[in-house]
């Protein structure tokens, strides 16, 4: 594997917005997730681990290779 290989992360959505502010809810569509267990592949990137860190509380996250 090469150390300039970007890296991937698989974003799965846990738990449902019911209930969380308009904020979250937004955080939530702009990673692309639509539904619970909706699972998204993005770039790790500063600017989607940002958006993870502000809901990781309804996310699960691994790293992928592709």
């Amino acid at each position: 594997m090469s150390a300039n290989r970007p890296r991937n992360l698989a974003i799965t959505l846990l738990k449902s917005v019911i209930g969380y502010p308009p904020a979250k809810r937004l955080v939530v569509q702009s990673l692309g997730l639509r539904r619970i267990r909706h699972t998204v592949v993005r770039s790790d990137t500063p600017q989607i681990r940002g958006m993870i860190a502000k809901i990781n509380h309804l996310l699960d996250v691994k790293e992928v290779s592709e």
